[in-house]
């Protein structure tokens, strides 16, 4: 398969782009082709103007150069993967504006429907496991990623794998720190890796 792996960090050396580079390691050693999208590398502007703006009566209109070019990106690859810290509990501002500005209308729905068969979401969580279900907030995100987005643009398979603790919270002690890091990277290692198993 060909996955697009679309990364929101404004750092290249954050946690986020890190686990990145893990998960694509693991695609690439399973077989998989890999390409990157690095949003904020790219200076993708997530502001929808009306080149950009759905039109209703026009399931055919012509968008922007930008959007018709990542377009192009988004159908020729099998896969998508999405990797980026929970902020306010939802996608970045930079990731939600590229999923509003080119998963449009005429393309991803209204009679027309992703090609992709499977979107793997992977936010980074700064609480723990057991702070973010307390109010229920990982069904909240689970349901909107996999029903709200995926289900309505027609992505069969859709998963959130969230990574927890990313802040390592009510850990002082450097070694049981490193060990917490470098499980949330194998853990996106393995997500790379595994990739396809679950597709039939």
């Amino acid at each position: 398969m060909r996955v697009l792996t679309i990364v929101s960090h404004p750092r290249r050396d954050s946690l986020t782009f890190a686990v990145a580079e893990r998960f694509v390691q693991g695609l690439k050693d399973a077989g998989h082709e890999v390409e990157i999208a690095d949003l904020y590398g790219e200076e993708f502007n997530p502001l929808v103007y009306e080149q950009d703006e759905p039109d209703w009566d026009n399931p055919h209109k012509k968008y922007s150069l930008r959007v018709q070019a990542e377009m192009e990106r988004l159908k020729r690859n099998d896969g998508l993967a999405f990797i980026f810290p929970l902020w306010w509990y939802l996608l970045p501002a930079i990731t939600k504006g590229y999923i509003d500005r080119t998963w449009n209308y005429g393309f991803a729905y209204g009679g027309a429907r992703l090609p992709h068969k499977k979107v793997l979401w992977i936010p980074l969580v700064g609480e723990t496991e057991e702070s973010l279900k307390k109010r229920n907030f990982d069904t909240m995100i689970s349901h909107y990623l996999n029903v709200g987005l995926a289900g309505y643009t027609g992505i069969s398979q859709s998963e959130v794998a969230f990574l927890y603790n990313t802040l390592a919270e009510d850990m002082e002690n450097e070694d049981e720190i490193k060990k917490h890091y470098d499980s949330l990277l194998n853990r996106a290692y393995e997500l790379g890796n595994t990739y396809s198993h679950s597709l039939s």
